[in-house]
């Protein structure tokens, strides 16, 4: 039977807890008992963790065996901010997949209100991915950077993909052959980049690709594109 995994929230050592909200879960939800063993995820490794304490709202572990991990590719994903209830979904969707990173970005047609509430919405889509990771069996859940303007966006050592709409010769699938391991894809937002948004990615040194003549909400991209992604650096 496999084990459900958790994200460790402190690690010393052999030992290893889980605190607050998170440990509650497990202990109303799951009935956690002394004893019982889960895969605990350390950030550097998964090992096989038995509980050894549970008082108040901590839940502690003693780590035993390493399990192997695989590497995996590492995929940024710029996603330019848009309503918050369909962007949650992405980020865990997203997570799901195997995302390294998401940096939300604050683009020309991001709406104002949706933009000034991005830095204290983070901390619910740091939850989100964490729970999504769980839930996925990840090593790690990926990093939720601080929400930026799009000249703010780090040039990073990889290749960079900017899908557009206006982008009639490559797609998407194409652009990917040539990409090493490390690549950073960037997406819209509703209703698209602008043209000077457009501009400064082709400055940049930015490829454009498009994922066809449908027009996807900017979700349903992020998690096509994350696939093909994920798929063609494997």
């Amino acid at each position: 039977m496999t084990r459900r995994r958790w994200m460790a929230d402190e690690v010393d050592g052999d030992s290893a807890a889980l605190v607050g909200d998170h440990a509650l879960h497990l202990m109303r939800v799951l009935r956690a008992e002394i004893g019982q063993e889960f895969d605990i995820a350390t950030g550097i490794s998964v090992r096989r963790g038995t509980i050894t304490s549970i008082s108040g709202k901590r839940v502690e572990f003693a780590l035993g065996e390493a399990q192997p991990i695989a590497p995996a590719p590492d995929l940024t994903l710029a996603l330019a901010i848009f309503k918050f209830d369909r962007m949650e979904w992405a980020i865990e969707k997203c997570t799901e997949l195997g995302i390294t990173r998401i940096v939300p970005i604050i683009a020309r047609r991001t709406d104002s209100h949706l933009a000034a509430a991005a830095m204290k919405r983070r901390e619910r889509w740091q939850r989100l991915a964490l729970q999504a990771s769980e839930q996925s069996r990840r090593a790690a859940p990926p990093e939720i950077a601080a929400p930026a303007k799009l000249k703010e966006l780090a040039s990073g050592t990889g290749s960079r993909i900017v899908l557009a709409e206006s982008e009639n010769n490559t797609r998407l699938r194409d652009a990917l052959q040539s990409c090493p391991s490390d690549l950073t894809l960037a997406i819209g937002p509703e209703g698209g980049w602008t043209n000077d948004e457009l501009q400064w990615f082709r400055e940049s040194g930015w490829t454009a690709a498009s994922l066809g003549d449908t027009i996807l909400r900017a979700e349903t991209a992020a998690i096509v594109a994350t696939t093909l992604a994920l798929d063609a650096l494997q």
